[in-house]
């Protein structure tokens, strides 16, 4: 794993707190990659702070952890879409929360503060309920980003190359169409493609 952090005592906080423990193999800030978890910590996310988790994640394919001292309502749902899996508290991260965060993230699963998930939870219900109530199409449509991966599939790209064209992780392309397919009772790729071209997506 690695850490990335603009502030160097930041950055040599969480490195000396992580560098005690054997299960955690630390890389430098430039070797993220594939199947590498970054640890990124920051006072407040900003633009610059969220591009940088963006490129992390769906550039460089790494499963990310957000140490950060606050977290904004409009923040907290971007964050999840880039692909954040575990968040933790700057107050909270002692050397055994941090850890459990990144080695939650490096099994794939996700790690959220108690408050934050039942703020996550208002805010899905908050948008399903204002999807549900449009008059303009069913709720179990598809949303942009699933009608971008459609859109490549139908044109006989890879989950690769899709990856590459959209700037994600091949797994959140696989987890997009898995999330589809699996919400719609589609049987693979074609049957998804048929269902985007037959409802006039793509």
């Amino acid at each position: 794993m690695a850490v990335h952090a603009l502030d160097p005592i930041l950055r040599e906080g969480a490195t000396g707190q992580l560098r005690r423990f054997p299960e955690i193999e630390l890389r430098e800030e430039s070797a993220s990659g594939p199947g590498t978890v970054a640890l990124l910590v920051d006072d407040v996310l900003d633009e610059a702070g969220l591009t940088r988790l963006r490129r992390l994640v769906r550039s460089e394919g790494a499963r990310a952890v957000l140490v950060v001292g606050s977290l904004r309502e409009s923040e907290l749902l971007e964050v999840i879409e880039c692909g954040v899996g575990a968040i933790v508290w700057r107050h909270e991260a002692t050397a055994t929360r941090l850890v459990q965060a990144v080695l939650a993230a490096a099994r794939g699963d996700g790690d959220l503060p108690a408050d934050l998930l039942g703020r996550l939870i208002s805010q899905v219900g908050a948008l399903h309920r204002s999807a549900a109530g449009h008059s303009g199409g069913p709720s179990s449509g598809l949303n942009p980003r699933e009608v971008d991966v459609l859109r490549l599939v139908a044109e006989g790209l890879d989950t690769g190359e899709i990856a590459g064209k959209l700037s994600y992780s091949e797994r959140t392309v696989k987890n997009v169409i898995h999330g589809l397919t699996t919400r719609l009772h589609l049987r693979n790729r074609a049957h998804a493609v048929a269902y985007a071209l037959r409802e006039g997506y793509i």
